[in-house]
Protein backbone atom coordinates (compact mmCIF):
# COMPACT_ATOMS: atom_id res chain seq x y z
CA UNK A 1 0.00 0.00 0.00
CA UNK A 2 2.81 2.43 0.89
CA UNK A 3 4.70 1.50 -2.28
CA UNK A 4 1.65 2.16 -4.48
CA UNK A 5 0.95 5.47 -2.75
CA UNK A 6 4.59 6.47 -3.22
CA UNK A 7 4.38 5.49 -6.91
CA UNK A 8 1.29 7.67 -7.38
CA UNK A 9 2.60 10.74 -5.54
CA UNK A 10 6.13 10.65 -6.97
CA UNK A 11 4.76 9.56 -10.35
CA UNK A 12 2.54 12.64 -10.60
CA UNK A 13 5.42 14.91 -9.55
CA UNK A 14 7.74 13.22 -12.06
CA UNK A 15 5.14 13.48 -14.84
CA UNK A 16 4.88 17.23 -14.30
CA UNK A 17 8.67 17.65 -14.31
CA UNK A 18 9.35 15.44 -17.35
CA UNK A 19 6.45 16.66 -19.50
CA UNK A 20 8.45 19.54 -21.11
CA UNK A 21 11.37 17.18 -21.77
CA UNK A 22 9.02 14.68 -23.44
CA UNK A 23 7.61 17.46 -25.64
CA UNK A 24 11.14 18.34 -26.84
CA UNK A 25 11.91 14.66 -27.45
CA UNK A 26 8.64 14.24 -29.38
CA UNK A 27 9.48 17.20 -31.62
CA UNK A 28 12.94 15.78 -32.33
CA UNK A 29 11.47 12.35 -33.17
CA UNK A 30 8.93 13.86 -35.58
CA UNK A 31 11.52 16.11 -37.24
CA UNK A 32 13.82 13.18 -37.99
CA UNK A 33 11.42 10.47 -39.09
CA UNK A 34 7.84 9.64 -39.91
CA UNK A 35 5.76 7.54 -37.59
CA UNK A 36 4.35 7.64 -34.09
CA UNK A 37 6.10 9.31 -31.17
CA UNK A 38 5.47 6.42 -28.82
CA UNK A 39 6.51 2.81 -29.14
CA UNK A 40 4.29 0.30 -27.37
CA UNK A 41 5.50 -3.23 -26.74
CA UNK A 42 4.21 -6.22 -24.78
CA UNK A 43 6.12 -6.83 -21.57
CA UNK A 44 5.67 -9.39 -18.81
CA UNK A 45 4.30 -7.89 -15.62
CA UNK A 46 3.30 -9.38 -12.28
CA UNK A 47 2.63 -13.12 -12.59
CA UNK A 48 3.56 -12.91 -16.28
CA UNK A 49 0.49 -10.82 -17.13
CA UNK A 50 1.19 -8.89 -20.32
CA UNK A 51 0.95 -5.12 -20.48
CA UNK A 52 1.92 -2.52 -23.08
CA UNK A 53 5.00 -0.58 -22.05
CA UNK A 54 5.26 3.04 -23.22
CA UNK A 55 8.56 4.26 -24.65
CA UNK A 56 9.61 7.02 -26.99
CA UNK A 57 10.19 5.60 -30.48
CA UNK A 58 13.90 5.24 -31.19
CA UNK A 59 13.77 3.27 -34.44
CA UNK A 60 12.50 3.87 -37.93
CA UNK A 61 8.79 3.42 -38.50
CA UNK A 62 7.75 -0.26 -38.73
CA UNK A 63 11.18 -1.44 -37.52
CA UNK A 64 9.75 -4.83 -36.48
CA UNK A 65 8.86 -5.53 -40.10
CA UNK A 66 12.42 -4.91 -41.33
CA UNK A 67 14.45 -6.60 -38.62
CA UNK A 68 14.53 -8.87 -35.59
CA UNK A 69 12.10 -8.53 -32.67
CA UNK A 70 14.89 -7.80 -30.20
CA UNK A 71 17.31 -4.93 -30.78
CA UNK A 72 20.78 -5.91 -31.92
CA UNK A 73 24.01 -4.09 -31.07
CA UNK A 74 24.67 -1.33 -33.66
CA UNK A 75 21.14 -1.88 -35.01
CA UNK A 76 20.81 0.16 -38.25
CA UNK A 77 17.09 0.71 -37.57
CA UNK A 78 17.91 3.07 -34.67
CA UNK A 79 17.58 6.71 -35.71
CA UNK A 80 20.12 9.39 -34.74
CA UNK A 81 17.64 10.93 -32.31
CA UNK A 82 16.83 7.42 -31.10
CA UNK A 83 20.49 6.68 -30.36
CA UNK A 84 20.65 9.80 -28.19
CA UNK A 85 17.40 8.93 -26.44
CA UNK A 86 18.66 5.43 -25.67
CA UNK A 87 22.10 6.58 -24.47
CA UNK A 88 20.47 9.08 -22.13
CA UNK A 89 17.56 6.73 -21.23
CA UNK A 90 15.13 9.52 -22.17
CA UNK A 91 13.25 6.95 -24.27
CA UNK A 92 12.01 5.47 -20.99
CA UNK A 93 10.35 8.65 -19.67
CA UNK A 94 6.84 7.64 -20.87
CA UNK A 95 6.98 4.61 -18.55
CA UNK A 96 5.68 6.99 -15.90
CA UNK A 97 2.32 6.34 -17.60
CA UNK A 98 2.70 2.63 -16.79
CA UNK A 99 3.49 3.54 -13.17
CA UNK A 100 0.41 5.74 -12.86
CA UNK A 101 -1.72 2.98 -14.43
CA UNK A 102 -0.42 0.53 -11.81
CA UNK A 103 1.31 -1.78 -14.32
CA UNK A 104 4.78 -0.80 -13.13
CA UNK A 105 6.40 0.66 -10.05
CA UNK A 106 9.10 3.30 -9.79
CA UNK A 107 11.45 0.63 -8.36
CA UNK A 108 11.34 -3.02 -9.39
CA UNK A 109 12.86 -5.56 -11.76
CA UNK A 110 13.18 -4.56 -15.41
CA UNK A 111 10.14 -5.57 -17.44
CA UNK A 112 11.20 -8.05 -20.10
CA UNK A 113 9.57 -9.10 -23.34
CA UNK A 114 7.61 -12.37 -23.17
CA UNK A 115 10.04 -14.02 -25.61
CA UNK A 116 12.63 -13.80 -22.82
CA UNK A 117 10.43 -14.50 -19.76
CA UNK A 118 8.98 -17.58 -21.48
CA UNK A 119 12.47 -19.13 -21.28
CA UNK A 120 12.84 -18.61 -17.51
CA UNK A 121 13.24 -21.70 -15.36
CA UNK A 122 11.42 -22.00 -12.01
CA UNK A 123 14.15 -20.12 -10.14
CA UNK A 124 14.04 -17.12 -12.49
CA UNK A 125 10.23 -17.05 -12.68
CA UNK A 126 10.22 -15.75 -9.10
CA UNK A 127 11.05 -12.32 -10.52
CA UNK A 128 7.56 -12.27 -12.04
CA UNK A 129 6.07 -12.14 -8.53
CA UNK A 130 7.17 -8.51 -8.31
CA UNK A 131 5.84 -5.47 -10.13
CA UNK A 132 8.40 -4.35 -12.73
CA UNK A 133 10.00 -0.96 -12.28
CA UNK A 134 11.45 1.96 -14.20
CA UNK A 135 14.59 1.62 -12.12
CA UNK A 136 15.88 -1.08 -9.84
CA UNK A 137 18.85 -2.83 -8.34
CA UNK A 138 20.26 -3.96 -11.69
CA UNK A 139 19.77 -0.48 -13.19
CA UNK A 140 22.15 1.07 -10.66
CA UNK A 141 24.55 -1.90 -10.67
CA UNK A 142 25.48 -2.55 -14.27
CA UNK A 143 22.33 -2.08 -16.35
CA UNK A 144 22.42 -3.83 -19.72
CA UNK A 145 26.06 -4.88 -19.28
CA UNK A 146 24.94 -7.57 -16.83
CA UNK A 147 24.17 -11.07 -18.03
CA UNK A 148 20.49 -11.91 -17.67
CA UNK A 149 20.67 -14.67 -15.03
CA UNK A 150 22.85 -12.73 -12.53
CA UNK A 151 20.70 -9.64 -13.17
CA UNK A 152 17.49 -11.51 -12.35
CA UNK A 153 19.03 -13.14 -9.28
CA UNK A 154 20.11 -9.67 -8.09
CA UNK A 155 16.57 -8.35 -8.57
CA UNK A 156 14.99 -11.30 -6.74
CA UNK A 157 17.39 -10.97 -3.80
CA UNK A 158 16.67 -7.24 -3.58
CA UNK A 159 12.87 -7.61 -3.85
CA UNK A 160 12.79 -10.20 -1.06
CA UNK A 161 14.12 -7.60 1.39
CA UNK A 162 13.01 -4.31 -0.21
CA UNK A 163 11.78 -1.49 2.02
CA UNK A 164 10.54 2.04 1.42
CA UNK A 165 14.00 3.36 2.32
CA UNK A 166 15.90 0.90 0.13
CA UNK A 167 13.64 1.86 -2.80
CA UNK A 168 14.27 5.53 -2.04
CA UNK A 169 18.03 4.89 -2.06
CA UNK A 170 17.76 3.26 -5.50
CA UNK A 171 15.78 6.25 -6.80
CA UNK A 172 18.47 8.59 -5.46
CA UNK A 173 21.27 6.54 -7.09
CA UNK A 174 19.54 6.28 -10.47
CA UNK A 175 20.42 9.78 -11.79
CA UNK A 176 24.13 9.10 -11.22
CA UNK A 177 23.87 5.78 -13.10
CA UNK A 178 22.21 7.65 -15.98
CA UNK A 179 24.70 10.55 -15.98
CA UNK A 180 27.73 8.25 -15.98
CA UNK A 181 26.04 5.93 -18.51
CA UNK A 182 27.73 3.07 -16.65
CA UNK A 183 26.59 -0.31 -17.95
CA UNK A 184 24.57 1.05 -20.85
CA UNK A 185 25.38 -0.80 -24.07
CA UNK A 186 24.23 2.09 -26.27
Amino acid sequence: MIKRLTDIILGIIAAIIIFPIMILCAIAIKLESKGPIFFLQNRSGVNGKLFKIFKLRTMVQNASKVGPVLTQKADPRITKVGAFLRRSSLDELPQIINVLKGEMSLVGPRPEVPQITDTYDEELKEVLKYKPGITGMSQINGRAALDIVPKIRMEIAYQRRATFFSDLLIMLKTPWALITNRGNVM
